[in-house]
């Protein structure tokens, strides 16, 4: 390769480097900027989310673009003798990386390949009679979802509400134990902490836990209350999860749920 070829392409490949990097890094801050302005207080959930759809069209070919950069500094660098090919190639690389948690970060609100996910967002292994929430009423504010099972979707009666549950997670049921409810208590309350939910309430003598976990992007904060009943055919354990805004929880309910269980 002649001086002048030489020249040209390195001058491309810096070109692109910085094209990667601005992109790249620039593309990551917006898409955290979206769930930090939420935890500021600056705007709420909904103009986050805005944020984020807003830059999705962008999201994959910058990442693809950012990918398809770093390759050819490592198959060109050398021979257009870049004098910082490393520098270029972190710089690149990071930039790769950065694209890559801006596409994650949405990504992580949408449920899995082949997931049918319901436009709900109240989750119960009681369908007949839910859980009721007492102690976390005084917490949800005015604004919040209702707490009345089957209600939070007004396109959808509460009995249609029960049969999406039921269609979409089957595996939500009753709990049985061959436990006394006492140390069925114990291991709920231990399995809220592991969890790292707030302890809202535990009243033994009522069978029942209420507690709180906030999720981690957009700080949204979903209450569960825990029901446990000692009966001659053994100990259930009933449970419920419902988010204070929204319509549909994009499946996080029921995967809580399965997670809480899971430990038990």
């Amino acid at each position: 390769m002649d001086n002048s070829n030489q020249r040209k392409l390195k001058l491309l490949l810096t070109a692109l480097t910085f094209i990667a990097g601005v992109a790249g890094v620039g593309l990551a801050l917006f898409a955290l900027a979206a769930p930090m302005g939420v935890w500021l207080g600056m705007w709420n959930f909904s103009q986050g989310f805005g944020m984020l759809r807003g830059a999705q069209p962008f999201v994959a070919w910058i990442t693809y673009g950012c990918i398809a950069i770093t390759v050819l500094l490592l198959a060109l660098g050398r021979q257009a003798r870049l004098e910082k090919l490393s520098r270029m190639l972190s710089i690149a690389g990071a930039a790769t990386l950065a694209a890559a948690i801006a596409w994650y970060i949405p990504q992580s609100y949408l449920p899995g390949e082949g997931e049918t996910i319901p436009p709900i967002h109240d989750i119960s292994t009681d369908l007949v009679n839910p859980p009721a929430f007492v102690d976390v009423l005084p917490l949800r504010g005015e604004n919040s979802n209702p707490t009345v099972y089957g209600t939070g979707n007004r396109n959808m009666t509460p009995e249609e509400h029960a049969q999406r549950q039921t269609e979409a997670y089957p595996d939500v049921v009753t709990q049985v134990f061959n436990e006394p409810a006492s140390a069925v208590f114990e291991r709920a309350r231990a399995a809220v902490d592991t969890l790292g939910w707030d302890l809202v309430a535990a009243v033994p003598e009522q069978g029942r836990i209420e507690a709180t976990d906030t999720t981690f992007w957009f700080r949204f904060k979903d209450d569960v209350v825990i029901r446990i009943t000692e009966t001659p055919e053994g100990t259930l354990l009933d449970a419920r999860s419902t988010s204070r805004v929204g319509v549909s929880d994009v499946g996080k309910n029921a995967a809580r749920l399965r997670a809480f269980f899971a430990l038990l």
